[in-house]
């Protein structure tokens, strides 16, 4: 499919024009396809820079947040409506920015990945389910661009052509497979949990780290990580076109006392990195004067268990747990034709394998599951095989 079927529609920007799709798709009927295009590489943030809808009886509307930061009255009008997206995890966020908030959701990637789909992005998806190949292409594209080329507004379209008419045939499939109700779970469960609250230590997920040895060094990359996160932010810029993690590495272990040593690092030959060399220099210079108080911890203490490859020696009936349990959910999840993380969180099953309940019993088992997070489905299907595995170790006297 190369061209939509009622042709490319506007960018809207205007309040009256808006006013108008708000009417339009009050009045369609049915579910709303709906996505939405960031600048990811490009700016700071994940804000949306197009959203794309489309209903029976509305036709498609391709929304400019930038122009239109307000969706309320879009988001009201479509408040009885199921919002159709794919991967909504990526797009949810951005959306309630500009107030697009679903009340009921179907997510095709989650759909695909419960009925056991080896490849679930939206192109192999309608490809796979409906016969239709999708034009592609512009997914990585700078969507901050204005004005917005003809040929990425065709692909931006496409992406919610055909949305509805997978989620049909999709959910069709789940039913057919007894999976509808764990997918009506899931997608409740997308939109009730809360984000996940900001890291501690954002600056500890520098790519490369791990080849940062010491304290100090590891004060180098949080001063130029927090330096250039606010040139970033201030020019509204990704972080990485600012200075690129290697950079950051780089400087916080040769820590450069002058424009000359810095300018003679490889990672710091590049305009872009040389724009801000005072702020690196400044940065590396904090780190250096810290006292030993200043200095970061080599490791943050966790709030789970350790890495699983240190069990055998910290705690052995754990790591024999762990095993037996994920042995459990990789089975069931080639039984019911799903990824294993889609069958249970790995986390959990950590979690639940380094810190089981007092009793190895499918109720005691399924309470914890719960606890954790776990859906009713999940509960279901697994408390009782992992309480079966773990009386198992229990009854041959390895725990």
């Amino acid at each position: 499919m190369l061209e939509p079927r009622e042709g490319v529609p506007p960018v809207l920007t205007a309040p009256a024009d808006l006013e108008r799709v708000i009417a339009a798709f009050a009045a369609g009927t049915g579910p709303v396809a709906v996505d939405a295009e960031r600048a990811s590489g490009y700016r700071y943030g994940q804000r949306a820079y197009l959203i794309q809808l489309r209903r029976a009886g509305a036709g498609t509307a391709l929304i400019d947040p930038v122009a239109l930061p307000d969706l309320s009255g879009l988001d009201a009008a479509l408040a009885d409506a199921e919002m159709v997206l794919h991967a909504a995890n990526q797009d949810l966020p951005c959306l309630a920015e500009v107030g697009l908030v679903p009340r009921r959701l179907f997510d095709t990637e989650l759909a695909g990945r419960l009925l056991g789909y080896p490849r679930v992005g939206l192109g192999s998806m309608v490809e796979n389910v409906l016969g239709f190949v999708l034009e592609k292409g512009y997914s990585a594209a700078d969507w901050s661009t204005r004005p917005l080329p003809e040929d990425w507004l065709r692909y931006a379209a496409l992406d919610v052509e055909l949305l509805v008419e997978l989620r049909d045939a999709l959910r069709d499939e789940l039913e057919a497979a007894g999976k509808l109700e764990w997918a009506r779970e899931e997608f409740a469960a997308i939109l009730t949990t809360p984000p996940k609250p900001p890291r501690a230590d954002p600056w500890r997920r520098t790519s490369g780290i791990h080849r940062v040895r010491n304290r100090r060094a590891l004060a180098a990359v949080r001063e130029v990580w927090e330096a250039r996160d606010k040139i970033a932010q201030e020019r509204d810029l990704s972080p990485g076109r600012v200075l690129q993690d290697a950079a950051i590495i780089e400087l916080a272990q040769k820590s450069p006392k002058t424009p000359a040593e810095l300018q003679a690092l490889p990672t710091m030959r590049g305009r872009g990195a040389r724009r801000h060399q005072s702020a690196w220099l400044r940065a590396v210079a904090r780190a250096r004067e810290l006292g030993e108080r200043g200095l970061p911890e080599s490791n943050l203490p966790g709030d789970g268990p350790p890495p699983a490859h240190r069990w055998a020696d910290r705690d052995p009936e754990a790591a024999k747990r762990l095993t037996a349990a994920r042995a459990v959910v990789a089975a069931l999840a080639d039984e019911h034709s799903m990824p294993s993380e889609n069958l249970v969180q790995p986390d959990y099953v950590r979690r639940l394998a380094w810190t089981p309940p007092a009793e190895s019993s499918a109720s005691a088992i399924g309470a914890a599951l719960r606890e954790l997070g776990a859906r009713a489905w999940q509960v279901e299907l697994t408390a009782q095989p992992i309480a079966k595995a773990f009386l198992r170790l229990e009854s041959k006297g390895v725990l």
